[in-house]
């Protein structure tokens, strides 16, 4: 299973990886659409312009192959050099609770579902059962000489710590667990040197990790309305508030806080596993991935009542957006409609494509704003063929969500894959309770995944989950009928079975509104990485920080990938050797750059370090790395250095 700092991947990503897996030679045809799953972290502050339908890339001006390369390419390195590392080894499983970094988001809507059912989850004050609190851990040892080579994670938390106004790029909280951990335990005599830690995502549908909850920022200094997060009727001045957000910082302290926070338990969790013998039993790995068109699936609930699904569409509340992210319209979750909101949401519904009498019935009581899953002009806006994919290690058994499950929603297909699989997989599990986790959103992005309870509410969730109310009992439905090909005998190749219809690869086909970059140019007194504005002091304190601006270049020039754009290098006393001591991975290093004038090509950039606690006196300075593009089109590495600095 693949995972990225990514907001999800999309079908266009994971044709790519595929492709490009098989052009690495035969020895890579053992990868395919079976045991292939790719997973994001959901970060909302990462690189945009890859996505493979048209709705989510309008905000992101469209398809950019530069940015696609980017994921693809780093994707197959990435599985390359497992593949080139692989040898004998055991897994170990095992959970913790992580508190303080998560809250729902959506409690009216989660209140919806049955009182006998949330009573199950309501543990205690600081664990009610609105959001799952337990974190699911594999460690992998490698058998060669005992060291771990890596974890992986699912807790659920939305990767929205860092605020809609930000504009520099991370891996929010999750991002910053990884980090964390990795350079905690790496260099360790129970770990490789290439250690890798991995934090995905689990059930966070309705999980926010702005954890003091809804707030009106208009003054007031009053919550939300609990039923329609909206402050005085408008969805737009209702913000979730992090642990850090009296800091006036985008939400980057509340963004580590969080990410520290399931860091700590990961780490705690870590060592007891340690402590322990191996306790993934047996030596199969089996998968199974399907299409599956949920246009129009016609299918048998477990009481006997016939459910289908529809073609996909979006609601009203779609357009209010979230407490962590509020639209800035006149819509409100829960509350709006085509009767009581402005005629050019109307106008827009009827532009795009004027649903049925059949899918307003079929999708009911949703009121439909967006009816993408009949649009398909110029290209498809959203999926309506979704990935199901389940893998089996053992007795752990992982489901692949191509959507964002919310809590409630999350247990209930868990639940019924783990009495299916005690039912017919009594052989392979050996006695084993299955361990079931849920990671998504995967492979593409099919928007959201409520229960029945929650869709009727029609909050944002709701109105984002594509098919109609019973979007996941059809999950649910398929994913049940398949895991008889979890069994230790089974073929599950694509040969075996009817792969199902194909999703469209639109790569090719997308629009891209992202501009090139022309040329650039430096002020005719000055050089690229010249120092415009030095280091305002000859020494600092620990957590104070430490600026340079430098004359610079368009960063698109050079992804830099597996290098850094900024970096801080310490002397080495009594030498005049320097060492990079931070780059692009440290969060408390931050590179920002900007365009000063589009005629001329002139751009400059800013490099901060804001020095951390723990950081040795000795003697610093900051270094940028650039490319510059000439008119003619050549690209010219170049770099900049400030003056030297101590820190004390």
């Amino acid at each position: 299973m693949g995972y990225a700092d990514k907001e999800q991947i999309d079908t266009a990503v994971r044709y790519g990886i595929l492709s490009g897996l098989q052009d690495l030679g035969p020895e890579y045809s053992v990868y395919g659409h079976d045991n292939l799953a790719l997973s994001g972290t959901h970060s909302h502050s990462g690189p945009g312009a890859w996505l493979n339908y048209l709705l989510p890339q309008i905000p992101s001006a469209g398809f950019d192959k530069q940015s696609y390369r980017a994921i693809v390419d780093g994707c197959i390195l990435s599985i390359r050099r497992a593949h080139e590392s692989l040898e004998p080894g055991s897994l170990t499983v095992g959970s913790t609770k992580v508190f303080g970094a998560s809250i729902n988001r959506s409690l009216f809507s989660y209140l919806a579902n049955p009182p006998e059912e949330r009573a199950r989850y309501n543990v205690s004050a600081e664990d009610d059962g609105s959001v799952e609190k337990d974190m699911t851990m594999i460690k992998f040892q490698r058998a060669s000489d005992g060291k771990n080579i890596g974890v992986l994670t699912w807790f659920p938390t939305h990767g929205t710590s860092m605020q809609a106004n930000n504009t520099l790029i991370t891996g929010d909280n999750k991002g910053v667990a990884a980090d964390l951990f990795e350079k905690k335990v790496r260099g360790g005599t129970s770990e490789s040197d290439d250690f890798v830690a991995g934090f995905s995502q689990a059930n966070m549908g309705d999980v926010s990790p702005n954890i003091l909850g809804p707030w009106c920022e208009d003054g007031s200094n009053q919550m939300c309305t609990f039923r329609n997060s909206t402050c005085g009727g408008k969805s737009g001045p209702c913000r979730s508030r992090g642990p850090g957000f009296r800091k006036k910082d985008f939400g980057a302290s509340s963004c580590f806080e969080v990410g520290k926070r399931q860091y700590e338990s990961a780490l705690g969790l870590y060592r007891a596993l340690d402590r322990q013998a191996p306790n993934i039993r047996g030596g199969t790995v089996k998968a199974f991935h399907n299409f599956h068109d949920m246009s129009d699936f016609r299918f048998t609930l477990p009481n006997g009542s016939a459910a289908r699904t529809c073609p996909a569409a979006l609601g009203y509340s779609f357009a209010a957006g979230t407490s962590d992210y509020p639209g800035k319209f006149d819509v409100a979750q829960g509350g709006s409609n085509h009767s009581n909101t402005s005629p050019l949401w109307r106008a827009l519904t009827w532009l795009i494509n004027s649903p049925s009498a059949e899918q307003v019935s079929c999708q009911h009581p949703k009121p439909i704003l967006l009816d993408v899953g009949a649009a398909f002009k110029p290209y498809a806006w959203t999926p309506n063929i979704v990935d199901i994919q389940t893998l089996r290690v053992g007795q752990l058994m992982i489901i692949v969500s191509p959507g964002e499950a919310t809590t409630m929603a999350g247990r209930r297909w868990k639940e019924a894959v783990a009495e299916t699989s005690r039912q017919i997989l009594q052989k392979e599990l050996a006695g084993e309770e299955p361990v079931v986790v849920l990671g998504g959103p995967s492979n593409t992005y099919a928007h959201y995944i409520t229960t029945e309870e929650e869709y009727r509410v029609q909050r944002y969730e709701g109105a984002s989950t594509l098919y109609g109310p019973h979007t996941l009992a059809a999950f649910i439905d398929r994913t049940k009928a398949l895991l008889h090909l979890m069994g230790d005998n089974v073929t599950t190749g694509q040969a075996a079975r009817d792969a199902g219809p194909l999703p469209p690869d639109n790569s090719k086909v997308s629009f891209n509104f992202v501009p090139g970059v022309i040329y650039d140019r430096h002020p005719w007194y000055r050089a690229f990485g010249d120092v415009a504005v030095d280091v305002d002091k000859s020494h600092y304190f620990p957590g104070e920080i430490a600026t340079a601006t430098f004359v610079g270049a368009n960063p698109r020039n050079n992804l830099r990938l597996e290098r850094t754009f900024a970096a801080v290098e310490q002397r080495q006393p009594g030498t005049d050797n320097w060492t990079i001591v931070r780059d692009d991975s440290d969060w408390d290093l931050i590179f920002r750059w900007r365009r000063i004038s589009k005629v001329l090509g002139t751009s400059e950039v800013d490099i901060s370090w804001e020095i951390e606690d723990w950081t040795p006196p000795g003697e610093y300075r900051l270094r940028y790395f650039g490319d510059a593009k000439s008119l003619g089109g050549t690209v010219s590495a170049f770099e900049g250095v400030s003056r030297a600095f101590l820190v004390l």
